[in-house]
């Protein structure tokens, strides 16, 4: 059984730096798009799995190691660790998931906050890099227009909305400033 405590105890130091749109409030956003999709999806997936997988998933690229003792620590099997871990690197945008978890976690990572919440987290997220908005929109175009994929039935839909309208504020606020 998932020890809260323990775990808010390990991750709070990995988010506690980050800024507003990659803190411990981004994985409440992805925690409630993951739990939409469930609710609309007829899964059965291991959900301890899935919440720890979404916990790490800000730092399992830099602390990979220090994840695995955690879950030694927790008790947590070989097995369940490698689970986890797999999942957790799926929910990477870049990454193309390949189990249930991995597409769902991954998914809600996609489309945390609604088809708005994308521009939004762009704007704020360049704004806190120190960049112009000329500087933000380029990332935009180079990083952001068309790159979001969701996988899941229940998904695909959401994010072509999501994509439309990135594209279409991109084409907007451009036309607005040029």
């Amino acid at each position: 059984m998932l020890d809260w405590d323990a775990l808010e105890g390990f991750v709070r130091p990995y988010y506690a730096d980050k800024d507003i749109m990659h803190n411990l409030w981004h994985i409440e956003l992805v925690k409630r798009m993951a739990d939409r999709i469930l609710s609309v999806g007829n899964y059965k997936i291991n959900e301890e799995h899935l919440i720890l997988a979404l916990y790490f998933h800000g730092f399992i690229y830099r602390d990979e190691e220090t994840i695995r003792a955690w879950l030694k620590k927790q008790q947590y099997s070989p097995e369940a660790m490698e689970y986890i871990v797999k999942i957790a690197w799926e929910s990477q945008r870049k990454e193309v998931p390949e189990i249930l978890e991995g597409k769902i976690l991954h998914d809600a990572h996609v489309l945390e906050g609604g088809k708005v919440y994308c521009v939004v987290k762009t704007l704020i997220t360049g704004s806190v890099r120190g960049q112009s908005l000329e500087q933000t929109l380029r990332f935009m175009e180079k990083n952001v227009l068309g790159k979001n994929q969701c996988y899941l039935p229940e998904t695909i839909p959401l994010c072509e909305e999501m994509n439309a309208y990135t594209q279409q504020f991109y084409h907007d606020i451009s036309s607005g400033i040029a």
